[in-house]
């Protein structure tokens, strides 16, 4: 009966340990993955239609964000983005600024003053409102002439993705691409002019507005920019930020295009695969997908995951309300588990970074 109670007692103190054990992880390299517009149903169709094949099946814990506004309970892509890039609701068509149009500072710059490296990516234009939301600060997400020059002094170590036009060819005849040309970045127009021994940062603008969807061509662009991307911003030792958004899901939302959606999710999903494979060779690495909000309320009738077939149905054009997904894999994974408000997912990558808000 004493080692009985000897034993329970070991395993109450282990179970203790454990726990605070699991709070003092430390992250040194973050991937955040946003699927702009990707719900529980637009995983499942891909699912579906990919027979049943997913690398967001790795995914260690699983937790689920409410992404409402500050003015309103459907977001649009800028609060949605905001919300995660400083911790903080935000009105629907603002970037990196609260409600009171008061700039906050990024996850990303954030990162930045640490002495991390940055990057981002997007198979839309960078200038778009996620990825603008984690460099920029506008009361307007549609000012993209503005947010191209809250590239310039960002620090950014490198970003992939469409806007060329708003960098370059503006109506105001600024030229942003001179200008961080001028800072030391390597400006180039696709992912084959990132030479691996320039040491330089790099900004890739790879179409004029935004990229092709993945039917009209745009082959592995996304999985390929990740993998170029995470492994030049691996070689600072003191660990790296990146957001990796597949933008197109939102708009195959918006359309009610189910085959550009699937196309779209399983293109996000050979990314997610691509981060998911770093972390295991990268001990500290953290990976977290999510979503800014559902697009489409997206419904799925039938279906048959041997065939690939699927059948399925839209209720709006536009977002809905209902919670996203959050994924989370490798360093400190467990700490995304549970229900929680989109603002969260800041606050819980600056205690992994080990960051003060």
């Amino acid at each position: 009966m004493k080692n009985r109670i000897i034993s329970v007692i070991s395993l109450f103190f282990v179970s203790i340990y454990a726990t605070f054990a699991q709070s003092d992880v430390r992250v040194k390299n973050i991937i955040l993955m946003i699927g702009d517009g990707m719900g529980v149903a637009q995983v499942y169709a891909a699912y579906t239609v990919n027979k049943g094949k997913l690398n967001l099946e790795k995914a260690q814990y699983i937790g689920f964000s409410k992404t409402s506004s500050a003015n309103s309970y459907i977001t649009d892509s800028g609060a949605g983005g905001t919300a995660i890039s400083i911790g903080r609701k935000t009105n629907n068509g603002c970037i990196g600024v609260d409600s009171d149009s008061v700039s906050l500072k990024t996850i990303l710059e954030i990162a930045e003053e640490n002495e991390l490296s940055t990057g981002l990516l997007a198979t839309s234009a960078i200038t778009h409102a996620t990825p603008a939301s984690f460099v920029a600060h506008q009361i307007s997400r549609y000012d993209t002439l503005e947010i191209a020059y809250d590239f310039i002094g960002s620090g950014i170590d490198i970003f992939i993705g469409g806007g060329r036009n708003h960098f370059e060819r503006r109506i105001d005849s600024a030229n942003i691409s001179d200008s961080l040309r001028k800072e030391g970045y390597s400006i180039v127009y696709d992912l084959a002019s990132i030479k691996a021994k320039d040491k330089n940062n790099i900004g890739c603008l790879v179409a004029d507005k935004h990229l092709l969807p993945v039917l009209n061509g745009r082959g592995d662009f996304l999985p390929d920019a990740t993998s170029l991307s995470l492994s030049r911003l691996s070689k600072n030792k003191k660990g790296f930020f990146v957001m990796i958004e597949g933008s197109q899901i939102d708009w195959a939302g918006h359309s009610n295009h189910i085959s550009y959606l699937v196309s779209e999710m399983i293109d996000f999903d050979k990314a997610v695969g691509v981060a998911f494979d770093f972390a295991d060779k990268n001990p500290g690495t953290l990976v977290v997908v999510t979503a800014d909000h559902e697009t489409g309320g997206l419904s799925l009738v039938d279906g048959d995951i041997h065939s690939g077939k699927l059948s399925s149905t839209f209720g709006t054009t536009d977002h809905t309300g209902v919670m996203v997904p959050v994924f989370a894999y490798g360093a400190g994974a467990e700490e995304f588990k549970g229900i929680y408000e989109n603002t969260e997912l800041f606050f819980k990558m600056m205690r992994l970074y080990g960051f003060k808000p």
